[in-house]
């Protein structure tokens, strides 16, 4: 196998310029939106409308926090991080979550409930209309980036672009895209409240919207959790990935088998290489231990996000 087809294989290309280009695309339109969206909620006084303000909100500061993330996890190994700070980008990712939960959640569920226990009319149903689809279009526009970001390394890694949304490691981009598919979602549902509410003449539609609102974001946080969770607990690399680095393993001249195989991840596109391996018994101890170097050496020259590797010839401690 080529060494760039097998480094294909194992991982991973560089995405740090494209990651903050997403990031800072998306903060830009979360607060041009969100300015719009109080302005017209505040005038018109539309629950699904202040909802979605709370939804941009929540955004402009999730994208803070990656930003964070992005910032905290180039943070250079010392002596106690030896394996650097890589894993910090999943933590501040799942602040950025919960703050989806807390921020946007709350606030719509709140909104929405007010709204259908003491309802108020909705005015001015022309500029909500003009800025829920300028929004739509802004937001899109970030979301278009982080699909883009998303489909280019899928494609480089061989993957269906929904697989790799579900396997990639870089919990920025992830959330970029989850945000904003939220964000485009909202709009619809916030646009077919407001409808219902001028056509009908009912306020009971606008509140509901806020409520849809609110749940999105609720699953949306909830997700991003429960995968930013995965890696924070150290989540392996895929079969596939797995398949590859044994297969670069067992390849060297001198080791038989691999009988044990761990690659987790120690952040966004870094993986460490932990296995137990067979050697041929006619090697001796100067010769075992320069294989297991050249051995680190070649895992690290098919992938420079093979962050390192410790090997342990079977039968040594």
């Amino acid at each position: 196998m080529a060494i760039a087809s097998r480094a294909q294989r194992i991982g991973v290309i560089p995405m740090d310029g494209e990651s903050n280009r997403t990031v800072v695309i998306a903060l830009l339109a979360n607060v041009c939106v969100a300015i719009a969206k109080f302005i017209v909620a505040l005038f018109s006084g539309s629950s699904a409308m202040m909802a979605e303000a709370f939804h941009s909100v929540a955004d402009t500061g999730n994208e803070i926090f990656l930003l964070i993330a992005q910032w905290r996890g180039r943070e250079p190994p010392d002596e106690d991080h030896p394996l650097g700070h890589g894993r910090e980008p999943y933590f501040w990712a799942l602040i950025a979550s919960l703050g989806i939960f807390v921020t946007g959640t709350l606030l719509s569920l709140r909104q929405g409930v007010s709204q259908l226990r003491h309802p108020t009319e909705t005015e001015h149903f022309v500029a909500a209309y003009v800025v829920l689809i300028l929004s739509f279009f802004i937001e899109g526009s970030s979301l278009l980036q982080a699909y883009r970001q998303i489909n280019k390394e899928a494609g480089s890694l061989r993957r269906r672009f929904w697989q790799h949304v579900d396997l990639m490691s870089d919990p920025v981009a992830r959330a970029v895209f989850a945000e904003d598919s939220a964000a485009i979602t909202g709009n619809v549902v916030a646009l077919i409240g407001i409808g219902l509410h001028q056509v009908t003449g009912s306020p009971l539609p606008d509140g509901i919207a806020a409520i849809v609102i609110a749940l999105i974001l609720a699953y949306v946080a909830f997700d991003l959790t429960r995968r930013n969770r995965d890696f924070i607990l150290g989540r392996q690399g895929s079969p596939e990935i797995r398949d590859s680095v044994r297969g670069i393993i067992v390849s060297q001249p001198g080791i038989l088998s691999v009988s044990e195989l761990l690659v987790p991840f120690i952040g966004p596109r870094q993986l460490w290489v932990i296995a137990r391996i067979d050697v041929d018994d006619r090697l001796g101890a100067a010769q075992i231990e320069k294989l297991l170097r050249d051995t680190e050496s070649e895992l690290k020259s098919q992938s420079p996000y093979i962050a390192g590797a410790y090997l342990m010839p079977v039968g040594t401690e």
